[in-house]
């Protein structure tokens, strides 16, 4: 049985679009917190995740954000195995244990020892939201850089070719470029001396965060949109326009892009459901994998229409705007 979507007007579409985002967040972290407190983080995280990927798909068909991405793109196996394989052999082997696993695993041998410049001694609380903001810091710029130099974008190209966001392709990640970002946001916080449970906890909360922008639900997060990264924001972030696509950066908390100046929250108008990149990529998961090391010719071979472009930036595109409208003007 199909669920199907409820109508726009309804008090009920109304108040799941303002109540889904913070109420699943909540959720998640609450019963995260519960299994750090009964020893068992990593067992709790599975369940916290996997209601949270449920409940989303529940959403998606109720309150679509965009019914066009509703529809088969043929990518589901590849996104899958981007998720698997960006995610390691732990996640291959947990499902859902990923970073957090991982580390629930290394954890005897791995007992915090006090060293570095890290507050230990500050509540956990607060350890946890300076974690995310220092870590968020390092993930802004791996990110950006994705954007901005070429030889990363070739690896990051292959998650913004989706040409629609729902849960599905969440992990949808080149596993060398998920590989550079833990590398980036996780040592950090290592370097600094965090505990174990600090790193664990900054792995949870960015595992919760990237399944909810990806999200094709009709959410409304409002002012708090202002403080964290929503899918309201991370829509803008897939867009084909560099103006709008190369903004909102951040992965978790939403400061970073506010200070730098790459913050884009438009109220007068919707992200575009055209999303994409205008580059070519190959629809097959072993394609998408080998893509970014193979010569120009390589590509031909695979796809003999395929016609390499020059790495567009948004100064290049004003330049030759600016040299279109002098022309035409002459």
């Amino acid at each position: 049985m199909m669920i199907k979507a409820l109508p726009t007007d309804s008090r009920l579409h109304r108040f799941l679009q303002v109540i889904s985002w913070p109420a699943l967040m909540i959720i998640c972290i609450g019963m995260t917190a519960y299994g750090f407190e009964v020893g068992a983080p990593m067992l709790y995280f599975n369940f916290a995740y996997l209601f949270l990927f449920v409940a989303l798909f529940v959403l998606e068909a109720l309150l679509p954000f965009e019914k066009e991405w509703q529809k088969p793109d043929g990518q589901n196996f590849a996104c899958i195995m981007h998720t698997l394989s960006s995610k390691g052999t732990v996640q291959l082997l947990l499902l859902f244990g990923g970073t957090i696993g991982l580390l629930e695993i290394l954890k005897p041998i791995s007992e915090p020892v006090s060293y570095g410049l890290w507050p230990r001694s500050w509540p956990l609380v607060l350890q946890v939201i300076l974690g995310v903001y220092v870590a968020e810091f390092m993930l802004y710029w791996a990110h950006r850089w994705s954007h901005l130099v070429p030889f990363f974008w070739r690896f990051h190209a292959v998650h913004h070719s989706v040409v629609k966001l729902w849960v599905i392709n969440t992990g949808r990640f080149h596993f060398l470029d998920s590989f550079w970002k833990i590398i980036m946001g996780m040592g950090i916080l290592l370097a600094l001396g965090a505990p174990l449970e600090i790193i664990q906890w900054i792995s949870a909360i960015t595992a919760f965060f990237g399944v909810l922008t990806h999200c094709n639900v009709d959410m409304k997060a409002g002012p708090l949109s202002y403080v964290f990264n929503t899918p309201e924001l991370h829509r803008w972030h897939h867009s084909k326009k560099l103006s709008e696509g190369n903004r909102n950066y951040c992965e978790n908390v939403i400061l970073w892009d506010q200070v730098f100046g790459t913050y884009i929250n438009p109220r007068d108008r919707r992200p575009p459901a055209n999303i994409g990149i205008t580059d070519y990529m190959p629809p097959k998961f072993w394609q998408q994998i080998a893509w970014p090391f193979l010569t120009n010719s390589m590509k031909k071979k695979i796809y003999p229409d395929f016609k390499p472009k020059a790495f567009a930036t948004e100064k290049n595109l004003a330049r030759v705007k600016a040299q279109t409208q002098t022309q035409t003007s002459a």
